[in-house]
């Protein structure tokens, strides 16, 4: 089939959101079939009209009797069938017709009794034409069908080289940028490309050229494809939407013709905006391996480069694109005339969290003790789907417990459910609740104790998540963006604070440490290897890893290069680190050794205990928590 000029969904008269061809109905069958039906129907009344015996039906014994009786004037005499007409009427009729029986006699009957009689041989041309043409036409029809089935947008076989992007009309993208919060940087930079869309003349006037490609980078879940979405609702030009992944098939050349095809469609309805989600499944870095590299893809991102060069830039077709792994994209995508713009679209921070929180409540009852103010200062990492998830959780719980509105309650226990996990109603002896108290407060009052630490929230025994068997959850009071040699140092030191509260009060340590030990250990070993924070080895990167910006996976050697001798070093280094990180946590645990055993009392009578509770315990007054100051001095040898 050949690809129309204006597909559904990109008219603005055609009402159809996101309908990239126009699907049959289910369980309609195709015109075929139908004139197959109809054909079969005629034939069915073709045979009844012209083939049925004609008269009245009589049986066998009727007719022998009505010979023998004188009643039967003439008889023709067929296959099947014997047709005859009576003297007189009979029950309002002359004529007759019976089913032939295989009768020596017959004959001698019929000229005893002086009947006229014939023979009839009837044509079985309709038969055997219906017996080899309908078989015939079945098969036509069905090769009719499932060559069309074939042929079709929805995926078929002769399909393949069709582009699979959903289409917006102008129209039918609802999303401005009154629905996009949190990240007010990106949304600035897009707002100018709105323009270009809206009044390229503008521009082009003082010799300015409209830009071919923005790349949105950022972390998963910050609104890269509702950006997106939203330049095109604000711009109110056709939207193509669709994923890297959807070009690269196992058939060579499939992804090069479905770059093709998604061009030769956008360039007939400039202005428009081509979005492609999860760039990175198409544009990855070119590599020449012994082991061969995929050839398909390399030819879909060869494609899509010449289309970008390709393409008239005074025609106002914007190309968008999103990715959380820009560090793997081929250079060539990033060079300016392809994607001359990036944005990054970063978490929010406490003022975008709450904004985000009231479009994402803005179908949600909220109860008059909700503050959203609050809400953001406990999200701190939170991007906007877990926002969204968060206002969502806090609605399902309320609706659980019977709720006419979500209330702050509501809003804490979701943002427990999803930092810390869901909680768990198994029974725990009394001996494992007491080990997990020890080494919960450990980590309490080690946070509250040592200046400049975020303060504590809440402290839990309470079994969550894959294996928690309790937490102590700090909330920032301000975002921060870097952390100092002593920031970290107090934090391995607040790591270790559980693992050393058991081994004070109980003389023994347990495995319930092994988390705490795995994070003190990386952060350990990355201020060595990463950050130059040790006198010993120097301000030198030994790490061998490239992380990703945005997601924590490594890319390059599992070690740097450095020898063995080095290697030593940084194990000693490290191990030097954790032993002062943990000296100082019995330093303050031993000092604290009342304070240990009444925090542990009291969680073990509440399991939970929120950290303004805490506070008073130690004897710390809550204006002293924001006015914290960092006096402690560094350990030795950092």
């Amino acid at each position: 089939m050949a690809t129309p000029r204006i597909p559904p969904g990109l008219n603005p008269r055609d009402k159809r959101p996101g309908d990239r061809r126009t699907l049959p109905r289910p369980g309609r069958p195709g015109g075929a079939v139908w004139y197959v039906l109809g054909f079969l129907m005629l034939m069915a009344l073709t045979q009844a009209w012209f083939l049925a015996p004609a008269g009245r039906p009589i049986s066998y014994s009727e007719f022998k009797t009505a010979i023998r009786g004188g009643q039967v004037a003439e008889v023709t005499v067929g296959e099947q069938t014997v047709r005859g007409t009576f003297n007189v009427d009979v029950n309002g009729s002359r004529n007759f017709n019976t089913a032939r029986i295989d009768d020596p006699k017959l004959l001698e009957e019929l000229d005893a009794a002086k009947v006229k009689y014939t023979g009839e041989f009837v044509s079985r041309w309709l038969p055997e034409v219906i017996g080899w043409v309908l078989p015939m036409l079945l098969l036509f029809a069905l090769w009719s069908f499932f060559f069309r089935r074939m042929g079709s947008a929805e995926g078929g076989v002769m399909s393949f080289a069709r582009s699979k992007h959903r289409v917006f009309a102008e129209d039918d993208v609802k999303v401005s940028f009154a629905d996009v919060a949190g990240v007010d940087e990106a949304e600035q930079e897009l707002k100018e490309i709105v323009e270009f869309l809206k009044t390229p003349a503008k521009y082009t006037a003082l010799g300015g050229r409209i830009p071919k490609g923005v790349l949105l980078v950022g972390p998963p879940g910050t609104g890269k494809t509702l950006l997106a979405r939203a330049v095109a609702g604000e711009a109110k030009v056709p939207f193509f939407s669709l994923s890297g992944s959807e070009f690269v098939e196992m058939f060579v050349g499939v992804g090069a013709a479905r770059v093709r095809d998604l061009f030769a469609q956008a360039e007939q309805k400039a202005p428009c905006i081509i979005f492609i989600d999860e760039l990175d499944a198409l544009g990855r870095t070119r590599v020449q391996s012994p082991m061969g590299s995929h050839e398909e893809r390399e030819q879909t991102l060869n494609q899509l480069l010449a289309e970008m060069d390709g393409f008239d830039s005074r025609k106002a077709i914007i190309i968008m694109a999103a990715t959380n792994r820009p560090e793997v994209l081929d250079p060539a995508l990033l060079r300016p005339g392809r994607f001359d713009r990036q944005v990054l679209v970063d978490k929010p921070d406490v003022k975008g969290r709450e904004e985000v929180l009231r479009i994402h409540t803005k179908q949600v009852k909220l109860a008059p003790n909700v503050d959203l103010k609050v809400v953001a200062a406990r999200t701190a990492g939170f991007a906007g789907a877990d926002l969204a998830n968060l206002v969502n959780e806090g609605a399902l719980l309320a609706a659980r417990k019977d709720k006419t509105a979500v209330e702050m309650a509501d809003f804490e226990e979701a943002i427990d459910r999803l930092i810390a996990g869901l909680e768990k109603k198994r029974v725990m002896s009394q001996k494992e609740r007491e080990i997990v108290a020890y080494h919960e407060a450990g980590h309490a009052i080690v946070a509250t104790l040592i200046p400049g630490m975020d303060p504590v929230h809440k402290i839990s025994i309470v079994q969550r998540g894959f294996g928690a068997l309790g937490y102590t959850m700090q909330l920032p009071l301000e975002d921060r963006y870097l952390m100092q040699r002593r920031d970290l140092l107090n934090q391995l030191a607040v790591l270790l604070g559980g693992r050393t509260g058991e081994e004070i009060a109980l003389g023994e340590i347990s495995t319930g440490a092994q988390n705490d030990l795995q994070r003190a250990t990386d952060i350990a070993r990355a201020m060595v290897t990463e950050w130059g924070m040790s006198d010993t080895l120097g301000a030198i990167n030994y790490d061998g890893h490239k992380r990703s910006r945005f997601l924590d996976i490594p890319i390059g050697p599992e070690r740097g290069a450095y020898a063995e001798d080095t290697a030593k070093l940084i194990d000693a280094e490290v191990k030097r680190i954790m032993g002062d990180a943990h000296a100082e946590a019995r330093r303050i645990l031993t000092a604290q050794r009342g304070s240990l055993e009444a925090v542990t009392r009291r969680l073990l009578e509440l399991e939970v205990m929120e950290g303004a509770e805490l506070r008073t315990l130690l004897g710390i007054p809550p204006a002293a928590v924001e006015a914290s100051a960092d006096t402690t001095p560094l350990p030795p040898g950092l």
